[in-house]
């Protein structure tokens, strides 16, 4: 009898290396995490290779190969040129991404720019060329994830947030806790600090001493980030919040989110939140809800605790060690790693940092003006909220108040945007009002800072 094939991620990559035919990828953007994870791939991991990169300036994605040890590459400025080189083993540079969504020599786009209109073009254009895509980016993936999971759907790709990043850290384990049998009700990241009124100036220094950009780092430090991810993570578990901002409760260990998440709002329908300064400092949890008494006993001799509600956590985030296994889930078992269900359940509204005066221009996501802020997504609808990927450019029509949630009202859009065009179909397809999948109906009271 045929011995049984073994088709775990790790063998079918080992056997797509001896054969010769690794994954091909594509990654749009050089930035620091973009290096990163050219550093990742070129090292190389065995049944993938980086077979281009494409940045506006090309230096940037020259300095990411040099670093990742990649010493010969091409410049290619069409998709069959692109091919060629990938073909005789030589990855090639653009600075049109299209090169690389429309070349046959690639099999997969990695998108990690942190924009969200060009990046979105690229999604779309690679979906439209048959290609998975994976979104290393939660400013996109927070908005318009839903009705791009949907145009993936119909064209038969995947569209997959990644693993390493919190969202995709924590739905890992979210889906191991479901294949064991148990009940997840929370889900999470671990955050070190969270400081809503952070603005480029006050994180300047620590972006400089990290080679990291100045608005990114803000937008980590303010909780616009914290919001888009958990906002990725709701939209693919189907969980709500159980206010608008979360609860994030500070404390010393993350299992002592076990009796410091409202136990409520976790068995009406499950939240996402996150903890504050709890050791071990970075990754994502998960909280499952456990009532059998024999099963509670075990649970404690196993050093769980008491329950009846117990926490599971990853203690490590690492976009660019853990993209390969999204990579490769994506393309031999055509398994997102972490996608929206349907529609949004959860959006990230845009809160004013300080006292906004009508006429300023709102300068989006990390900046001046404004913080982000997950909401269940009926609230933000019956609220008419202004989501902050959508805030840039946006001029205000009136006064708006400190901590005060900026309405669609509120301000003058700039002219019609691509991310403006894809959340219109978005909300046509799901109205709001309608389930989701989430805690629609839901009310949200007024913004409670992070303990």
């Amino acid at each position: 009898m045929d011995s049984l094939r073994n088709t775990s991620v790790y063998h079918e990559l080992q056997k797509r290396e001896a054969e010769g035919r690794p994954i091909r990828v594509g990654v749009v953007g050089a930035g620091a995490t973009g290096r990163a994870i050219a550093l990742q791939l070129g090292t190389p991991v065995p049944g993938i290779r980086l077979a281009g990169m494409s940045n506006r300036t090309p230096k940037h994605a020259e300095r990411a190969f040099r670093e990742a040890g990649i010493g010969e590459w091409k410049a290619a400025e069409k998709p069959s040129d692109a091919e060629a080189s990938i073909a005789k083993g030589v990855p090639v540079i653009v600075d049109d991404p299209n090169v690389l969504t429309r070349c046959n020599g690639i099999d997969l786009i990695v998108e990690v720019t942190g924009t969200v209109d060009f990046s979105a073009s690229v999604a779309l254009d690679a979906i439209g060329h048959a290609k998975p895509v994976v979104l290393v980016n939660a400013e996109l993936d927070s908005l318009n994830g839903p009705i791009l999971k949907a145009k993936a759907d119909a064209a038969g790709v995947v569209l997959t947030h990644t693993d390493g990043d919190e969202p995709g850290v924590a739905m890992t384990l979210f889906r191991y806790v479901q294949t064991v049998g148990l009940r997840p009700v929370a889900a999470g990241n671990i955050k070190g600090m969270v400081d809503y009124y952070r603005t480029p100036d006050t994180q300047r220094d620590f972006a400089a001493r990290n080679d990291q950009d100045v608005r990114k780092v803000t937008s980590f430090a303010d909780a616009t980030k914290l919001s888009m991810e958990t906002t990725v993570l709701a939209n693919a578990t189907g969980f709500g919040v159980a206010r608008r901002g979360m609860c994030g409760p500070a404390c010393g260990y993350v299992r002592e989110l076990a009796k410091l998440l409202p136990s409520e709002a976790m068995l009406s329908g499950g939240i996402v939140d996150y903890s504050v300064g709890a050791a071990p400092h970075t990754g994502a949890f998960v909280v499952v809800h456990e009532e059998n008494p024999y099963k509670k006993t075990q649970l404690a001799y196993y050093k769980l605790g008491d329950g009846p509600f117990y926490v599971f956590y990853t203690p490590f985030h690492l976009p660019h060690i853990q993209l390969p296994s999204t990579i490769a889930r994506a393309v031999i078992h055509r398994d997102p790693t972490v996608a929206p269900l349907a529609g949004p359940s959860c959006e990230v509204v845009t809160v004013a940092k300080r006292p906004l005066k009508a006429g300023e221009r709102l300068d989006g996501v990390g900046g001046f003006c404004a913080y982000g802020l997950i909401d269940n997504r009926a609230a933000a609808r019956a609220g008419n909220a202004l989501p902050i990927a959508m805030s840039d450019d946006c001029v205000l029509l009136r006064d708006v108040a400190k901590d005060e949630v900026v309405k669609f009202s509120d301000v003058r859009m700039p002219p019609s945007r691509l991310r403006d065009e894809l959340w219109a179909e978005q909300q046509k397809r799901w109205p709001a009002g309608t389930a989701t999948g989430g805690r629609v109906g839901q009310k949200s009271p007024d913004l409670v800072a992070a303990e």
